[in-house]
């Protein structure tokens, strides 16, 4: 018998894949690309002067957005179940949404402006978490 695969929660799973990658990109890419993505002057300049700490958050970011693709594909059904899954999905799901809502105001609240990244990183994470929300929706009573 051939089991269902939840289709949104493995969208979900590549669009977090694809966040990972373009996260290692930035880091091969240099201050460019970390300018280009919206990181920051702050982050490009340390970048171009050698430093690691950027390249540490990028990693941890690429970490975590890999261990979030996981969750996605064993929620999906495509993989096997891994541990707190249901609450792993709930906060992933959480994360993105109020990263997608929060944002933009609070950019705009502590005297920063909105600018395009801060506009499509919001939009981009709106995207990302009702992608989620439908298909955790879909597979809540299989989780």
């Amino acid at each position: 018998m051939h089991k269902q695969v939840n289709k949104y929660l493995v969208i979900g799973a590549l669009l977090s894949g694809i966040a990972a990658v373009l996260h290692l990109l930035m880091i091969l890419g240099g201050p460019e690309w970390y300018r280009f993505f919206g990181a920051g002057e702050r982050f490009a300049n340390a970048v171009a002067q050698g430093r690691y700490l950027p390249i540490v958050v990028t990693v941890c970011i690429t970490v975590v957005l890999c261990v979030w693709s996981a969750y996605a594909l064993s929620g999906a059904g495509a993989i096997r179940a891994l541990p707190f899954l249901k609450p792993g999905l709930v906060g992933i799901t959480a994360i993105y949404l109020i990263r997608a809502i929060v944002f933009a105001p609070a950019v705009l609240t502590t005297g920063g402006q909105l600018t395009p990244f801060v506009f499509w990183s919001s939009a981009i994470c709106l995207g990302f978490g009702i992608v989620h929300l439908i298909g955790l929706v879909q597979r809540w009573s299989a989780l």
